[in-house]
């Protein structure tokens, strides 16, 4: 049950950066913006949180995420021609998503009813 609602507050950070960089500085919907956190989401809890936390430890773990945001926002930017992100809102959403999960990271590895 723990992991479920980490996952839920892993997600809704995810969108509230990704409407922040996606929608406030580039005006993309916000339909799109919520599919792409929650792809993000998932990303993020596969690779970073799973492989990477365990084997590099937070700061990579966190620095990986953000780029893994920036990655599939831009993923989405060049096939579906509604998104349309900026240099701008790319860093910004990497940076936002790094410094989130660093936090975030730091509970996961408190916790020892959480995953990973």
């Amino acid at each position: 049950m723990r992991t479920t609602t980490a996952l839920l507050v892993k997600f809704l950070m995810a969108f509230v950066f990704a409407y922040i960089a996606l929608t406030v500085i580039d005006a993309n919907p916000v339909s799109w913006v919520l599919f792409i956190a929650i792809v993000a989401t998932a990303v993020n809890y596969l690779f970073g949180d799973l492989v990477v936390l365990r084997n590099y430890g937070n700061i990579v773990a966190s620095v990986g995420d953000g780029l893994m945001v920036a990655v599939v926002a831009f993923l989405f930017a060049l096939f579906i021609p509604v998104i349309m992100v900026s240099a701008l809102s790319l860093i910004v959403f990497g940076v936002l998503v790094a410094i989130g999960e660093y936090f975030f990271h730091q509970y996961l590895l408190a916790s020892d009813k959480v995953a990973p």
